[in-house]
């Protein structure tokens, strides 16, 4: 279900990523700390957290309470941190994923906020806010996880990692098996999934919450292929950010490598600067935004115009 363009680039990042391995254990401790605090940022806010980036540091870092915010919001932090923590132990002892595992990451992302629900499979109906998908009576849940389960042992097998990430992901929101904290333990799993793949864990950003659901929806109505390109971006920014961190640079790179803003991308390209950004914002030119501006290569415009050549 990746489109293909999209797929043949992440495979190339990840064959570039792979050749460097083992990587330096300075550099990946150093990248593990941002994408930490990306990820339960990015998680959190999604679902409603207040508290800003800088705001989550240091609540990771050392402890603090941040005035004007709730005991829950602190915990959700320190939760998530947990919750990864676990999810790595998974992936070290090369773990087969189980419905016992996803009540495990669950009761992290709970515990000392909902004590009694941490863990365990919701007993009552739930409505999701603003979903047209009603999830499944509560007595369904346990069968339906473990059909989850089957399901995944025989996809991790057969199919493409980041289809069967995105794909475990809305079936388990889809399913709704627990009161609240779906979607941080969905997105934990979905990572736990692309880890265990090889791959870096992918940061689903919060700017992006509208385009998720809206993707997620669309899965509901049975056409999951945007979901899976969804994801599929945010595994190929993840890519980017790995290679930048890791790669050894002993010169500058060529100038057709440098990232530049769309615009100084448009003025040597047959394309306008908005045009470029419909492509980015598609997935369907290689591209990565920091803060509110996206940036591209001239060589990514490039491959790009010989695709468009080959159609």
């Amino acid at each position: 279900m990746l489109e293909t363009y999209l797929a043949k680039r992440i495979q190339e990042k990840k064959a570039r990523l792979d050749s460097l391995r083992p990587l330096s254990p300075a550099a990946v401790a150093r990248l593990n700390e941002t994408r930490m605090l990306e990820w339960i940022y990015n998680s959190n806010a999604i679902e409603g957290s207040t508290l800003t980036l800088r705001e989550t540091r240091l609540i990771l870092e050392t402890g603090l309470t941040i005035g004007g915010k709730s005991l829950r919001e602190h915990f959700e932090v320190t939760n998530h941190r947990e919750a990864i923590h676990y999810v790595e132990s998974l992936v070290a002892k090369n773990a087969v994923i189980t419905p016992f595992h996803v009540r495990q990451i669950h009761a992290l992302v709970l515990q000392q906020i909902d004590a009694e629900n941490a863990g365990q499979y919701r007993k009552t109906q739930v409505r999701i806010a603003g979903a047209s998908h009603t999830p499944p009576d509560s007595w369904e849940v346990p069968r339906l996880m473990d059909e989850w389960g089957a399901w995944l042992l025989t996809a991790q097998t057969e199919g493409e990692p980041i289809s069967v990430a995105a794909q475990a992901h809305h079936r388990l929101v889809n399913i709704h098996p627990f009161v609240d904290g779906n979607g941080r333990t969905a997105r934990l799993l979905m990572n736990l999934i692309l880890i265990q793949a090889g791959y870096p864990a992918s940061v689903i950003e919060q700017v992006h919450r509208q385009q998720y659901y809206r993707v997620l929806a669309q899965a509901d109505q049975g056409n999951l292929a945007p979901l899976v390109n969804f994801v599929g971006r945010a595994v190929e920014r993840s890519l980017i950010q790995t290679l930048e961190a890791v790669t050894p640079r002993t010169a500058p790179p060529p100038a057709e490598d440098v990232w530049i803003l769309l615009r100084d991308a448009a003025q040597d390209s047959p394309y306008s600067q908005e045009y470029l950004s419909l492509l980015a914002r598609r997935g369907r030119l290689e591209a990565i935004k920091r803060g509110r501006n996206w940036y591209t290569t001239r060589n990514a415009v490039k491959a790009y115009t010989e695709d468009v050549k080959k159609e």
